[in-house]
């Protein structure tokens, strides 16, 4: 698929040598992707689910503050996406158990990189957020 390139992006080719996505482009449909894998719910879900697969009580206990709907929303979207895979069992009561895919996989550890680098650089980021309130106090 062929994503119209806009001003400044880098056009990339796959494999075949085929135009690739460009997700500065408004109209390809790696922006959607990039925007369920990047929002809050959508990284802390897939991380979340990392080390291993649950349920989706256990996910919504892990990923604190996130709404029973906004949580349901947020699988759909990975699951369309082919980062979550959804498994229904049939038993009673009903049990479904979410786990990764292997894209998933890939893309959650790379979340998991920036959000270690976030986490450690934190006192840097305290103190610039000090500094500008300052300045604008």
């Amino acid at each position: 698929m062929e994503c119209e390139r806009t001003a400044g992006s880098r056009p990339r080719a796959d494999a075949a040598g085929d135009a690739a996505f460009d997700v500065f482009a408004r109209a390809c449909p790696s922006r959607a992707t990039l925007e369920h894998v990047t929002g809050k719910w959508g990284s802390l879900t897939l991380t979340a689910l990392h080390e291993s697969g649950c349920r989706f009580n256990e996910l919504r206990r892990r990923v604190d503050g996130v709404s029973e709907k906004m949580l349901s929303q947020t699988l759909h979207a990975l699951e369309r996406d082919g980062l979550v895979h959804r498994e229904a069992q049939l038993v009673n009561p009903p049990r479904v158990d979410y786990r990764l895919t292997p894209l998933g996989h890939a893309v959650a550890e790379r979340l998991l990189s920036l959000i270690g680098l976030v986490e450690e650089r934190m006192p840097e980021v305290l103190s610039a957020r000090e500094a500008y309130d300052g300045r604008r106090a």
